[in-house]
């Protein structure tokens, strides 16, 4: 699974649509200005455009894969919580829910919805590049919405998530199709837009920083750890074509042996 597209785009198309990554390469840059800004207006930025309308629209094709999710009496742990919003999708009542982000802002938000839904919940804040406070094998499920494109290195996160799972497992989530077409022409037409409306950002530093991870090689570092239980796209789930489509939603089992 693969961008195709991608290949053969001119550099300048290329950094519009994906950022310039030679130039700015994948780790941010804390110190940079651009950076800074951004950390200030994400929050409003993700209020404003993925809570409601076409982001919303968007983010729920993603967060369905929950409906066949049996969560019944199981412990969970959901990384990036962010505002749970899927929810609404949830199988079953989990017997206890963690919560795991590095913004104490959006926690407080989890929380409250977990709250409102009787849901038993702890929560453990992570700064970047730490190891996951939790037991080896402690957790039945995994949930990661939308934030796997965002984690680096990719590889050092997803083994941690490997050991925190208990043999036969599962981890459960969606990504957005980054790296892929349909979702880099989807960007450049809404939020690089709002950003150039809104704020002094270099988007093409921006892209390459918060979504350092493209969906294919999320997609091969899951197979290398877990056993492939189920990938679906959207919105041509019948055309299973990375370039086509702007979610891959995914569940994954960690062997039983």
């Amino acid at each position: 699974m693969k961008s195709y597209i991608r290949k053969i785009m001119p550099q300048n198309i290329s950094n519009i649509l994906w950022g310039n990554r030679k130039i700015w390469g994948l780790q941010s840059d804390e110190n940079d200005s651009c950076w800074k800004e951004w950390q200030k207006t994400y929050e409003k930025f993700y209020s404003l455009n993925q809570r409601e309308g076409v982001g919303a629209r968007v983010n729920d094709a993603g967060y369905r894969v929950m409906k066949d999710t049996d969560l019944s009496g199981k412990i969970i742990l959901e990384i990036g919580a962010g505002d749970i919003s899927h929810l609404k999708y949830m199988n079953g009542v989990p017997e206890e829910y963690i919560i795991a982000d590095n913004l104490e802002s959006m926690m407080d938000v989890a929380k409250k919805k977990l709250t409102e839904n009787s849901i038993s919940y702890k929560s453990v804040f992570v700064k970047n590049n730490e190891r996951l406070p939790i037991e080896d094998e402690s957790v039945d499920v995994v949930l990661s919405f939308y934030s796997l494109e965002h984690l680096y290195p990719l590889e050092r996160y997803l083994e941690d998530m490997f050991r925190v799972l208990k043999p036969g497992g599962m981890i459960v989530g969606a990504i957005p199709t980054e790296g892929a077409f349909a979702w880099g022409l989807g960007r450049a037409l809404t939020t690089r837009r709002w950003i150039k409306k809104h704020t002094s950002i270099d988007y093409d530093k921006i892209i390459c920083w918060e979504h350092p991870n493209f969906a294919e090689t999320i997609v091969k570092h899951l197979n290398k750890l877990f056993i492939k239980k189920k990938i679906r796209l959207w919105p041509f789930s019948i055309m299973p074509l990375l370039d086509l489509n702007l979610v891959l939603s995914f569940k994954y089992m960690k062997s039983k042996d």
